[in-house]
């Protein structure tokens, strides 16, 4: 097949991740298909080449003849890239719902539909596999049991397990700390280190890991063309960073000559997480800070092996943590996002 026919359809198009998949597969020649919600903000999904599909996930019973609608009846993507997710929720059954009961119902409607794909590749996370390693500091492995100790997590494998049963063929990318530009989360470390502080958890070492996202959007579409099926993978620069050396980068990035780091002891940011929770809970809006955060914060080791990668589809993260930094920040300034 020519690959510049092939059609790719990405579940949770209009989010930080989901608009550089959707780039990243124009960039390649394929016809991509942005699967959004109808309240989905289209802000970074401006290019006249993206078709769009909107997904009812409130009205489960709909999805099978919203997906035969979109394509002329014997027509079917090759690829679908199935990014929507849910990072911090109000109500934690609301991982459940969204991380799970969402994708249970995505893959049954495209049975339903009789449109199952090439390969689907989900987008799930390191904290599935909850903490490993954690004196050791050894690379947490795909062959590693799963512990997770967050309901993010729990959900995100939970979503995994159902994959394993699903009848479609599938690939699972278990992503470490996901940042670039557009991202929200990692905006707000770079911010206060631009005010001057670095606020850290624990006392004991601790190895961080990240991806920039074009590395992530270039991973996809390698493994959805020569990975395997039915496997997971770790994706995640190669290297680990202290929280010593992101402060470091991070600084130089913003222009901040001194940056005060600011250690918190974990009783106290357990105290403050579930202030922080209720709080949110009392206003109807999560809170950023929360008790599954807390446990992602205290945990020691984020180091992953991907020589996994590496073998089935040559993968190697091309930017570094100081060039991807550099690269957001640079973004973060020239949108008014940091002064």
């Amino acid at each position: 097949m020519n690959e510049h026919s092939k059609k790719v359809l990405v579940v949770g198009a209009g989010g930080f991740v989901g608009s550089f998949l959707v780039e990243r597969g124009l960039e390649l020649g394929y016809e991509v298909w942005a699967g959004v919600r109808a309240s989905t903000s289209r802000v970074y999904l401006t290019d006249e080449r993206i078709h769009f599909l909107t997904l009812d996930f409130e009205h489960p019973e709909t999805l099978a003849s919203t997906l035969r609608q979109a394509l002329p009846e014997g027509e079917k993507w090759d690829y679908i890239i199935y990014n929507l997710g849910a990072t911090k929720c109000l109500r934690f059954s609301d991982f459940s719902r969204i991380n799970y009961n969402c994708l249970r119902d995505f893959t049954t409607a495209v049975k339903e539909a009789d449109m199952v794909p090439y390969r689907l590749l989900y987008i799930s996370s390191l904290s599935v596999m909850g903490p490993h390693g954690e004196r050791t500091l050894a690379p947490m492995t795909e062959t590693m049991i799963p512990i997770p100790n967050t309901r993010y997590g729990a959900s995100k494998l939970k979503a995994e397990m159902w994959l394993a049963t699903a009848g479609i063929p599938y690939i699972i990318f278990r992503c470490t700390g996901i940042y670039g530009p557009r991202d929200h989360d990692y905006f707000l470390m770079f911010e206060s280190i631009a005010k001057g502080f670095d606020f850290s958890v624990g006392y004991r070492r601790q190895e961080l890991t990240f991806i920039y996202v074009t590395d992530l959007a270039r991973a996809v579409y390698m493994a959805l063309e020569n990975g395997r099926s039915g496997e997971t993978y770790n994706i995640a620069e190669e290297r680990s960073y202290s929280q010593a050396e992101f402060r470091r980068i991070a600084a130089k990035a913003v222009g901040r000559r001194f940056v005060l780091p600011v250690r918190v002891p974990l009783a106290g940011l357990k105290i403050v997480s579930v202030i922080a929770e209720k709080i949110g809970a009392a206003r109807g809006k999560p809170s950023t800070l929360n008790s599954d955060k807390y446990n992602i914060m205290a945990q020691r080791n984020w180091r992953a092996d991907i020589s996994k990668a590496k073998r089935d589809f040559d993968f190697t993260a091309l930017t570094s943590l100081e060039q991807g930094v550099t690269q957001a920040v640079e973004w973060y300034k020239q949108n008014g996002w940091l002064k």
